[in-house]
């Protein structure tokens, strides 16, 4: 299973489908069934399938309207933004499409919001988490903001992206009303803390800058007990204006109690810096696609 720790073909399809999988659990389950605008294409065609249920009697499918507003998106796209951008995004709308079409609707939390919002927006943000850590999405609104700033170069995508999401939460609010729109807004808020802690706990680690006498002792030890790699980097100490060497380390995040301990016991008047490394990519971590 080494191929689910670094980025290949193989590891991105499974997460682009899990993550689609997971979103459209979040759509059919909680959003559509308790009117929760959260934006996007999704979002827009939750409106439209309340719409067309008061005017007619009948809604018209979330999954026929996502497919029906992504199709002019990706044409405009395969032209704008090329053939290798739209492949995998191509598939995540493809695949968030037949699971919404495929899950039953049904309503989870009947009418309690404030559940809907916390496990909706939890739902939602890891199948987001593991969409974006393909570096890619399942279309919609993303690549209309992406469009769009192909464009207009001084819009950022970010700044698109927010007044396209915020436009259709407003069309929500006058659908459903102020008091769905304002659950709507938790689950959203929740959604991106939980994609951004997903995206942080696949690639997140520690870096330790250690400064000692008996560095070598210590490195030696980071490299054959813990099993792991170590920098020695030059440095001057301007008080004592010596040259010493200073250890750099990086490791996972419960492997740093290990080099503390390490450390303390080869020289605890040594000066150790920790601190978090958002990204790591190489051997032992991330590895680069080959």
């Amino acid at each position: 299973m080494e191929w689910l720790g670094k980025r290949t073909n193989k590891r991105d399809i499974c997460f682009l489908i899990l993550g689609s999988f997971l979103i459209s659990i979040a759509i059919n389950w909680v959003f559509e069934p308790m009117g929760m605008v959260t934006g996007g294409v999704t979002g827009l065609a939750i409106v439209i399938k309340e719409l067309t249920f008061r005017a007619f009697g009948t809604g018209l499918p979330i999954w026929l309207t996502n497919t029906i507003l992504n199709v002019p998106l990706f044409i405009a796209g395969y032209f704008i933004l090329g053939k290798r951008f739209i492949g995998k995004t191509l598939l995540g709308a493809a695949a968030l499409t037949v699971f919404i079409y495929l899950i039953p609707t049904q309503n989870l939390f009947q009418n309690d919001f404030l559940l809907a919002a916390i496990f909706g927006g939890a739902i939602c943000g890891t199948g987001m988490g593991f969409v974006l850590s393909t570096m890619t999405t399942t279309g919609g609104t993303d690549l209309l903001a992406m469009l769009i700033h192909a464009k207009i170069k001084h819009i950022t995508v970010p700044m698109i992206l927010m007044i396209v999401d915020a436009s259709v939460i407003i069309f929500g609010i006058f659908v459903f009303g102020i008091h769905t729109a304002l659950y709507a807004i938790i689950a959203i808020y929740i959604a991106a803390k939980v994609s951004d802690g997903i995206l942080e706990g696949l690639k997140f680690a520690k870096i330790a800058y250690i400064i000692s006498d008996k560095y070598e002792e210590i490195a030696h030890d980071i490299l054959h007990v813990l099993d792991h790699g170590v920098t020695g980097l030059s440095a001057t100490g301007m008080y004592s204006n010596k040259d010493k060497k200073m250890l750099f380390c990086v490791v996972a995040k419960k492997e740093m109690v290990g080099v503390l301990d390490l450390v303390s016991k080869k020289d605890p008047k040594a000066f150790v810096i920790v601190s978090d490394v958002r990204e790591v990519m190489g051997e032992g971590f991330i590895e680069f696609r080959q």
